[in-house]
């Protein structure tokens, strides 16, 4: 008889582009007791064929707004599913989403998500400052962050809310580090401010196609 294992809890930080969501998600791993898998919009699209872009059916980009079509959102949907089976079987996930749908893409993560244990974390930063980030990556297309920076966050409710330009890393991965620490009794180490050990890729390219993943380059 195989062991029955306790479901896997869910932390889900959502943001915009270039507000630190990876970097926090990444720090959270380093910093949170036990193996917690992150996944994420970054990892979807690395799974997706490249064909889907810029196209209706899958995930358009025109003046830095990004449109899921109907093939795409088939697919995330079935991408929520497999997260919620990690849960399910007992793997505690981090997921690093954008709700380009706002809250009714929250309202689909409860959908996949019914029954589990989740906590959701709003990573905000000013538009200005992750307009500024954008830029001085150049590896995502432009105008991307700034249109993102509060339009994700549009009716969608949180347990915390982080502010990754009023805040440094380590105050960021404090506060969250706490409120899991206080929610399931989850040990931690002390944050830090220093950058993750793995860099932090975007699927997007500057061009807007998909770029090759961190494992592919």
């Amino acid at each position: 008889m195989a062991d029955a294992r306790a479901a896997g809890r869910v932390i889900v930080l959502n943001g915009g582009s270039s507000s630190g969501k990876t970097t926090i998600a990444r720090k959270l791993q380093e910093a949170l007791d036990g193996s917690w898998v992150l996944v994420g919009i970054d990892l979807f699209i690395w799974m997706v064929p490249p064909r889907l872009m810029h196209q209706a059916d899958g995930l358009d980009i025109v003046d830095g707004v990004l449109t899921p079509g109907e093939e795409f959102t088939r697919l995330y949907a079935a991408f929520r599913g497999a997260v919620a089976t990690l849960a399910r079987e007992g793997v505690d996930v981090i997921v690093d989403d954008v709700t380009l749908d706002a809250a009714r893409d929250q309202q689909r993560w409860h959908g996949a998500l019914e029954g589990l244990d989740v906590c959701w974390v709003g990573v905000r930063c000013a538009a200005e400052t992750v307009a500024a980030r954008e830029a001085a990556r150049g590896d995502r297309p432009p105008g991307i962050a700034q249109r993102q920076a509060t339009a994700v966050h549009e009716g969608v409710r949180y347990d915390l809310e982080v502010d990754t330009d009023a805040n440094d890393l380590a105050q960021c991965l404090g506060a969250i580090t706490d409120a899991v620490r206080s929610r399931w009794s989850v040990h931690s180490t002390v944050a830090s401010n220093d950058l993750p050990a793995l860099p932090v890729r975007s699927a997007l390219g500057a061009d807007g196609e998909i770029a090759l993943a961190p494992w592919e380059r």
